[in-house]
């Protein structure tokens, strides 16, 4: 048993709860209000009872789901992106929540469909964080650290610099001129 001087808390002991359960919980509940409304049964029940309903439902499964990967983790003493944490954890969760649903067929219905979305969803997010990271880096991060925000290169609204700026005035005053030629051509004949 561990000392009173060797007990960690959660961050020192590598569990993010912010981003590994809280945020998930709260994107589950948004996914499920969205589901909700567009869901068949909102013209019975109406558009809010329906959403609240999705949205509450979801974040407790996200949530659920969640925390049990982050226990598997710690007891497996596993890294944070191991799919077997999130299978296991997909299986105990939806054993859980499916027998107080639906009896031991509705535990074994719940435990293989959310071992299956959520260790989807995990494998998805290990898979598209590179590419999420540099879109988020292309925004906020760069070389450029006078400002906090950096519009990507292929938007076409850019903040100019005084050189650019010059450069365009340069190209507009071109093009008018050539505009003031052409109607002079025109009005010539």
């Amino acid at each position: 048993m561990e000392s009173a001087d060797e007990i960690k808390t959660l961050e020192e002991d590598g569990i993010n709860w912010r981003s590994r359960i809280l945020y998930p919980t709260l994107i589950g509940g948004i996914v499920g209000g969205g589901i909700g409304a567009v869901s068949k049964h909102r013209k019975v029940h109406g558009l809010a009872n329906m959403s609240a309903t999705y949205a509450t439902n979801l974040a407790i499964v996200t949530g659920c789901y969640c925390g049990a990967r982050e226990i598997v983790k710690a007891s497996r003493h596993s890294g944070p992106d191991d799919l077997l944490d999130s299978a296991i954890a997909g299986f105990g969760t939806g054993a859980i929540l499916g027998r107080l649903q639906g009896g031991v067929g509705g535990a074994i219905r719940y435990s293989i469909g959310i071992a299956i979305v959520g260790t989807g969803v995990d494998y998805a997010g290990i898979k598209f964080r590179p590419v999420l990271k540099e879109m988020y880096e292309s925004v906020v991060g760069g070389e450029k650290k006078d400002s906090w925000l950096r519009w990507p290169e292929w938007l076409p609204i850019q903040v100019l610099d005084e050189e650019a700026i010059a450069a365009k005035q340069a190209r507009e005053e071109q093009l008018r001129a050539r505009i003031r030629d052409l109607t002079k051509e025109e009005s010539e004949t």
